[in-house]
């Protein structure tokens, strides 16, 4: 799913949300959760999961053309955690894609 398609669900599933209002929910509540994670703090969406901010050590690495060894600096990367809610939701949803038992079967 992309953002437009996230601002399409969020229109069509509330009618009195024009397009415009609907680009600018969604614009608004992934800028907030960005500049969370930039100013380091956690997000947990209940049922959903958690956002946060890993940190990834100094490591050597090789350069895969010439072969040399390259220094590698410590960065910080967001890291989704699923909750539990959705950890089960999309096991079951395969599940059923698997044995061939579901909806639209």
């Amino acid at each position: 799913m992309t953002r437009s398609d996230l601002v399409e669900e969020l229109a069509a599933r509330f009618g009195q949300l024009t397009h415009r209002d609907a680009e600018f929910a969604v614009k608004t509540l992934l800028d907030a959760m960005s500049d969370a994670l930039v100013r380091g703090h956690r997000i947990e969406l209940r049922g959903f999961g958690s956002f946060s901010i890993n940190r990834r050590p100094p490591r050597m690495g090789r350069n895969p053309r010439s072969g040399e060894s390259v220094a590698i600096p410590e960065k910080r990367v967001p890291h989704f955690k699923p909750g539990k809610a959705l950890r089960e939701a999309v096991d079951a949803r395969t599940q059923e894609l698997m044995t061939g038992s579901g909806p639209n079967s």
